[in-house]
Order: C-alpha cells, then structure tokens, then sequence
C-alpha cells in the first residue's frame, strides 16, 4: 500500500442522495418543515478521508440543474474533487432522494427511499476518459452502488477491473440493503468482483445472511482471505442499546500477518445521528492505511474514532479533522478522570 504520484489517494464510485429530514424528532407524517443535506455511502467515505488530510474524489452522475449544483457545491465544500462528476441533461434527470425520521426509544429510526430512475442510473463507463484509472491510489465503491440496478452495476465491476488493472488498491463495502436488491442477487455479484478486492469491509450479520457464512466472526473473517487474495477485512460491531445510546467498534484481519487488531469500543455514545457511522469507519480505516502503510492498528483506532464520533453528528457528512479524531483516541486510552469541555 505504497504511496506514489498519482493524483488522487481516493476515488470513490457511488450515488449522491438529497438528504430530506423533519427537525428534531418530528414525524415525517406530520411536520412541514424539512431540512436538506447531501449523502450518499461513497461521498461519505470520499468526505472523510479528505477532512482526514488525503486527497480524494467522488465519481458519479448529477442532474445538470439547480438541484445537481446545490450537490456539486456541497461536494466542493467537503474538500471533495468534482473532476469526474458527470452531468445528465435529459428532460427527466433527478437526484435521488431519501426521507430520515429520527427514533426515540421504543420508536425506531425510519427512512423512506425516493431514489428509482435517477441520474446515476444512467452512468457508463464511457462517460469517462481512460485517464481516470491510472489517477488515484486506491478505488472504492460499495453493494449499495452495484445493488442500484444493471447500468450501475455494469459499470461499477468494470471499474474495479480496470482500476485494479491500473495498479490502484481496490476497497470494496458490502454495505448490503435489503431494499435494493436480495442476498443471493448480492452474493453472486460480490463474488465475481472479491477476485480484485485488497481491503473488504464487511459486518458479521451481513456475512453470515447474505454470504452463508458459518463460525465466529474472526473465523468468518479469516475465511474471505482464503478463499480470495483480500488483504484486509473490517467488520464493525454495534450494540444498539436504544435509538439514542450506541456502543461501537471493531475488528481488522491482516492476512499477511495472520493478525486480528482489536480495542475497547466505544461505549454508551449518545447518538444523534447514526446515518454515515459506517462510512466513517471506513474512511478512518482508508485513511490510516493509505497514511501509514501496513499499520492495522492505528487504522482501527482511527476508524472507531471515526465511526463513534460521526454519531453524534447531525446530517450523513463527517465534520471531525484529523486533530479531533487524534485527541477521542488519546481520551479513550487514557485512564482517570477527564475534562468536561474542550478548551
């Protein structure tokens, strides 16, 4: 996972989402103000890593108006590269929508997708010139991408292909949703493209539903890199006390070492807003491997800083650089009595 000159660290493939969300704890049956953000898994990742300190990029395909510039813009102020954002200008080109309710115990978190038939449906590998796969160090994409339909996920494989081909390290999320597409249509997907995967995330629940995996979740783990040439496998862990109260952390296997990295999660995280959690703990784990080669340990601390953090933030987009993230590991080593506010 050497360094080079290549343009970009990151470049992330994926769907840019209008986030649309009732203020506090509101219904969406029942509030009439809603508060627009922008997200998406990929563009989570790509944010998180630049807020981080690594240069990164999202590919993706925007409706050419004033709601593909309100992305474009967000985007940019993320410290985001738009170079390969593409433009639909067709009569019907749209952003893909979700709806968040917040929960309250016993009531659960609810979101309602109105993503069918947007732009990025539409996106092809000949939107982009060759050029595109010799720029970054590391691809990543996820299932949320491939699971959107047949464009997408024809052209998101031949990107792994061609990315992989370049030299750049491919990071692949498995990132399954129920709504998009089933277990067995994922598992035959994912399958064809692990060939090319150097850095898999993928949770315990998801590989023992989707992939039929059997064992305890270091076993399970350890499995994808014998039956692939995967390097490294991440699988968070989350313990949802109520909507409200979270513990999370993880594990990371080295196949090269034979290694499992593992530290004390984060307990009893006052949550207020779970969505994107998971992408930071990717762009943690990404950054600390792409920042110091081969060193497992501090990208686990880093991505379950990350990942802990980003649930007490409002909106899909991380906001912590990497000084924020650097003193929650040094408090959450540290043993005794602590300072109630920074400053």
């Amino acid at each position: 996972m050497c360094r080079s000159n290549r343009t970009f660290d990151l470049l992330s493939l994926g769907e840019v989402l209008l986030r649309l969300s009732p203020t506090d704890n509101e219904r969406l049956s029942g509030g009439d103000v809603l508060r627009r953000q922008l997200g998406g898994a990929e563009l989570n990742v790509a944010a998180g890593v630049s807020l981080l300190g690594l240069k990164t990029g999202i590919i993706s395909k925007l409706p050419d108006n004033a709601i593909g510039s309100y992305a474009k813009n967000r985007i940019r102020f993320c410290g985001v590269s738009d170079d390969y954002l593409v433009y639909d200008d067709s009569e019907d080109a749209r952003l893909g929508i979700y709806y968040y309710e917040n929960g309250a115990f016993p009531r659960k978190p609810g979101v309602v997708y109105d993503r069918k038939h947007s732009s990025v449906n539409t996106i092809s590998i000949h939107d982009f010139d060759d050029s595109l796969f010799s720029s970054t160090r590391c691809f990543h994409t996820s299932g949320i991408t491939l699971g959107l339909g047949r464009q997408c996920r024809e052209t998101g494989v031949e990107m792994i292909r061609r990315f992989k081909e370049a030299g750049a390290l491919i990071s692949f999320d498995v990132n399954f949703r129920g709504n998009l597409w089933t277990g067995d249509e994922a598992r035959e997907c994912i399958e064809q493209i692990l060939p090319y995967v150097d850095i898999f995330f993928c949770s315990e629940d998801t590989a023992r539903l989707t992939f039929l995996k059997e064992g305890s979740a270091k076993e399970i783990m350890k499995s994808f890199t014998e039956e692939y040439p995967i390097r490294i496998v991440a699988s968070t862990q989350r313990i949802v006390h109520s909507p409200k109260i979270h513990t999370f952390g993880s594990i990371i296997y080295d196949a090269q070492s034979d290694t499992y990295y593992e530290e004390e999660p984060y307990r009893n995280i006052e949550v207020v807003d779970r969505i994107g959690s998971g992408d930071s703990y990717v762009s943690g784990v990404l950054y600390g491997l792409l920042s110091d080669p081969g060193n497992c340990r501090r990208a686990l601390e880093i991505g379950n800083a990350a990942g802990a953090v980003k649930n007490t933030i409002p909106g899909d987009l991380p906001s912590s650089d990497l000084r924020e993230i650097e003193t929650l590991i040094r408090e959450h080593k540290h043993i005794g009595p602590q300072l109630e506010m920074a400053r």
